[in-house]
């Protein structure tokens, strides 16, 4: 039996309907079992019990055996001081507080099909683990947890976006732009992506917007690109006169703002199609940055999900649809959330969330699982979720926490597993 498991059973009460008592006689009655505590610490924080008909306020630990307690080490916390009730599968040892007092402890005893079914959980090797009751769950509760999903994993964007604010001292224009070329990078390479653009003053090289070959050097000639590609083999991806005043501008930005390019061989071409490559993508970007289109002030003024679309385009017509949808999904819908969020408005969060409903679905093998265990995936924002529920949740074991997971442990499903 898991820890975790006992913790879910103390969370919803799943105790059998006889009277509790401690392990030394005293009526237990728990009247709120408190805040599940996923961090450091008691399990259970500001939980409200009557003990022998007295009323206590404070928290509640769980473990497997009694003798737990001092195995992690509780006895010199003083974190745990304020523990109430020890609530174990086992009361294999007396407990005492720093303070002297004994602390009362109760067995948890599991229903057998709850404990079953959760074992079954556990063992499955079918992904997702939960697929025999996803046909079974009623539509408003499906759609209620992968909204929740969908704003779980916006707000974990923002927080990669609030540290990027933080890097660039509170530039919401230059952390868009970092955002932007991530996203750019399609996976691959979107490491690398973020390394450069953390590394190009938007003030500098704006000073030469006007001149896209000014630009294009400085992109290609940061990113370590223009000196690690001969003259003739960077003809493969522009004319001879783009290459030549790509190599001529490039001496004379590097000159005048000391710039020190990445190391280009930190570039992946590996398996990747000529579409993709980087330094593909980066022309791309220099020449949106040159029109000044895609920028976080256009997004912000954009008043629909298609005009916010029409801006990508217009930027970046050279995008695949596909393509252009990931942009919006992972550069322009989290930085409308976590702009929204940084400056209380509600309005821009929702903006955020109708972008991802207006994209379709994004089709790689986690929506395909879902699908063919009869879950509809029918736009970005389901996508973005059970890319979350998958990363977070399935991937961690951690069904405890999912609704679909609590489904199922309240199913009446057969708990065989997939051989």
């Amino acid at each position: 039996m898991k820890e975790q498991f006992l913790q879910y059973v103390w969370k919803h009460r799943l105790l059998p309907p006889a009277p509790l008592r401690t392990t030394q006689g005293a009526a237990v009655e728990i009247l709120d079992p408190g805040l599940w505590n996923h961090d450091a610490g008691p399990d259970f924080f500001n939980a409200k019990l009557k003990i022998g008909g007295e009323l206590w306020v404070g928290n509640v630990e769980v473990h497997v055996r009694a003798s737990d307690w001092q195995l992690h080490g509780h006895q010199l916390d003083a974190a745990y001081a304020n523990v109430i009730l020890h609530a174990v599968a086992e009361a294999d040892a007396e407990i005492a507080l720093p303070s002297g007092r004994t602390l009362p402890q109760l067995v948890l005893s599991v229903p057998p099909d709850a404990e079953a079914r959760f074992d079954s959980l556990m063992a499955e090797e079918a992904y997702p683990p939960c697929h025999r009751i996803i046909p079974t769950l009623a539509p408003i509760e499906v759609r209620a947890w992968l909204s929740a999903l969908t704003v779980e994993r916006l707000e974990q964007k923002t927080r990669r976006i609030s540290h990027r604010l933080g890097l660039t001292g509170g530039h919401w224009e230059q952390t868009f732009f970092i955002t932007l070329a991530r996203a750019m990078g399609f996976g691959v390479n979107s490491d690398t992506f973020e390394q450069w653009a953390a590394t190009i003053d938007l003030g500098s090289v704006g000073k030469h917007r006007d001149h896209p070959e000014q630009v294009g050097a400085y992109f290609l000639g940061t990113a370590g690109l223009l000196d690690r590609f001969a003259p003739e083999q960077r003809e493969k991806w522009a004319t001879p006169a783009e290459t030549a005043a790509w190599e001529r501008e490039w001496h004379f930005l590097r000159s005048k703002f000391g710039l020190k390019p990445i190391d280009g061989s930190q570039w992946r071409y590996l398996r990747l199609r000529p579409q993709n490559f980087p330094h593909v993508r980066l022309i791309q970007l220099a020449r949106a940055f040159h029109e000044g289109q895609l920028t976080l002030s256009s997004l912000l003024e954009a008043d629909s999900p298609q005009a916010i679309r029409q801006i990508f385009h217009a930027a970046l017509p050279q995008l695949q649809a596909a393509s252009l949808d990931l942009l919006l999904i992972n550069a322009a819908s989290p930085t409308l959330f976590a702009h929204g969020q940084s400056h209380a408005d509600d309005r821009q969060c929702d903006r955020a969330f109708a972008l991802l409903e207006s994209l379709k679905a994004e089709r790689n093998h986690i929506t395909r699982s879902w699908e063919k265990a009869g879950l509809a995936v029918d736009n970005a924002a389901d996508s973005q979720a059970l890319i979350q529920l998958r990363t977070r949740y399935c991937d961690r074991k951690d069904c405890l926490r999912c609704r679909f997971g609590t489904q199922f442990l309240a199913s009446r499903t057969p708990t065989t597993t997939t051989p």
